[in-house]
């Protein structure tokens, strides 16, 4: 059905509000070269922060509040980008880490239509308490605390009205202009401005549905059943939907709220030696993992366990994935930047423009600088994050789950900041790397999968003699044929014609060198300085002869093989 006049007088004004904000925000910040900026004073100790910042017109700050003036989307961008240090500069990642969407709450009259309406009930039917006032709130939705009539206590988190059809909105017009971006601009391509915003739709898409969050707060909560310092808040799913999401309550405080006195008191070091083993089998053994475990999604309980507050995002790597983050783990706590740069090539998207000798020096060198740093001294997140900005120098492009992993150990560098500085976090990696791959192990060798290797061992022995039989009938009757792709056929046939025509030259040669001496006792008058003046001429011609040859397979051979090297 073809749109009215009016229909679409009614839709193009809210259009012309984002493009118009989104080119506002461009105009002002374009000029800067802000976006251009590699931010090479992560790996160029001498150049400090406070000298990037001079360079802009623009503070991280000012850019943070534009984040925030230009609404919920782009306030997610901006912490999205916080884990982008291939496109931003240090000083400004570090603003965009802690930007926060401390918006207006939403009128409790809206909060009571929506619940009642989401969970087919009435709140004083529900609920025994709903208290008005919400204790925590975001662009997304906020949070209530509440009783169930049997007494306990939960939280209920309520989706903002309206909010995601403004999310895809923003969304859509992103797209638009990211993709004219990456057609007709070097910088859009390079950093694929396209692919950013493909994993913010991603990422926002999940966050908008409260019923996969209560699905991922189930699953990690009985994949992490065995860490007695560890909770995970529990779903109420009859009063829980889409929209609205109600869960245990958890009694603590952020940790950024702990006071100095607790820390002094408590020996933190088991807890955050449990954190960081979860998050390990999250990623290596599970394949299932919270994606976002920033200090304000930790808190500390009454019961002084660590829990985690916040699923609505969450990553899923697979086996193979799962292998190669082993891989480099394993490489990493062993100092051994060869094997680092190579699994992360190995991980990564090469094209004829990449300059990979380059990228294995650096990462080299960064792995190298590691070793001479302080235990507590120590970013693992912060070095990955650097190797992801060194790959994308080099025109490599590093799977995005090492950028996923690279956040994670990066808030983990931020918590353990926080609760125990003097914890090595290297340390505690190693030992439980090498624990998980023992485990593996000794999984392989279990009954069931030893059974289905015995399997795979049958149908070899069963299909062997008939194989074996095919081969030999092919070679009794000449119809035996190899296809090898590994030689260059028209390399091989000239090094062989090459070949050839130099053992003909040299007999040719070692020819005219016998009949030369043979005609020198031919009697002739034609001579050369005294002697028969035929054989002289042909063994002149072979000299010259032996001698060109002797000259090409000397230098010309050599100067080939040292080029190819």
């Amino acid at each position: 059905m073809k749109q009215t006049k009016l229909d679409i007088m009614s839709i193009l004004p809210d259009d012309l509000v984002r493009y118009q904000k989104f080119i506002g925000f461009m105009l002002k910040y374009w000029n800067s070269d802000l976006l251009n900026h590699t931010a090479n004073s992560a790996l160029q100790e001498t150049q400090g922060d406070e000298k990037v910042i001079e360079k802009f017109d623009q503070s991280p700050e000012e850019l943070v509040e534009d984040l925030k003036n230009m609404g919920p989307t782009y306030i997610k961008l901006g912490q999205l980008l916080s884990t982008r240090p291939d496109l931003l500069p240090d000083a400004y990642l570090k603003a965009l880490a802690t930007l926060q969407d401390n918006v207006p709450p939403i009128l409790f009259s809206e909060v009571h239509k929506l619940v009642e309406e989401e969970i087919g009930s009435r709140i004083s039917k529900a609920f025994n308490t709903f208290e008005e006032k919400p204790i925590a709130s975001a662009s997304i939705g906020q949070v209530h605390k509440a009783t169930l009539k049997s007494g306990k206590p939960v939280a209920v988190k309520i989706q903002r009205p309206g909010i995601r059809k403004m999310f895809l909105d923003d969304l859509d017009t992103l797209k638009e202009i990211a993709a004219f971006a990456v057609k007709h601009t070097t910088t859009g391509k390079k950093y694929a401005f396209d692919e950013v915003l493909e994993e913010l739709r991603h990422i926002l898409l999940q966050e908008l549905d409260y019923n996969r969050e209560a699905q991922n707060l189930i699953s990690l909560g009985r994949n992490l059943k065995n860490f007695s310092l560890l909770t995970v808040p529990q779903p109420v799913l009859d009063y829980s939907s889409s929209r609205v999401l109600t869960m245990e309550f958890i009694e603590g405080k952020k940790i950024t709220s702990i006071s100095p006195l607790y820390r002094l008191e408590n020996d933190l070091s088991p807890m955050l030696d449990q954190l960081v083993a979860a998050y390990l089998q999250q990623i290596i053994t599970d394949g299932f993992v919270h994606a976002d475990p920033h200090p304000g999604n930790i808190h500390i309980t009454k019961q002084d366990t660590i829990a985690l507050i916040d699923l609505g995002m969450v990553a899923k790597f697979t086996p193979n994935i799962q292998q190669k983050i082993l891989q480099l783990l394993i490489a990493l706590s062993h100092d051994d930047g060869e094997a680092t740069a190579d699994v992360l090539l190995n991980m990564s998207e090469i094209n004829e423009d990449s300059n990979v000798k380059t990228f294995k020096k650096v990462i080299n060198h960064l792995v190298a600088d590691g070793q001479n740093q302080m235990a507590k001294d120590m970013q693992t997140g912060k070095m990955l994050i650097q190797m992801n900005r060194i790959a994308a120098d080099n025109g490599i492009h590093i799977s995005v789950e090492v950028n996923i992993l690279g956040k994670i150990l990066l808030n983990m560098d931020q918590i353990i900041a926080v609760l125990d500085p003097e914890f090595d976090l290297r340390k505690a990696i190693q030992t439980h790397v090498h624990k998980i791959m023992r485990d593996k192990m000794y999984d392989e060798l279990k009954p069931e999968n030893m059974f289905s290797i015995l399997l795979e061992s049958k149908k070899l022995s069963e299909n062997l003699p008939e194989r074996l039989n095919k081969i030999s009938h092919n070679l009794a009757n000449n119809e035996f044929r190899m296809k090898i792709d590994a030689i260059d056929e028209s390399r091989f046939t000239d090094g062989f014609q090459k070949v050839a025509n130099r053992i003909t030259l040299g007999l040719i040669i070692a020819a005219m060198i016998v009949g030369a001496a043979m005609m020198m006792k031919v009697p002739t008058n034609f001579t050369l300085l005294g002697y028969p003046g035929l054989a002289i001429i042909f063994f002149l011609i072979a000299a010259m002869g032996g001698i060109a040859l002797s000259y090409i397979i000397i230098f010309k051979d050599e100067g080939y093989k040292h080029k190819k090297k």
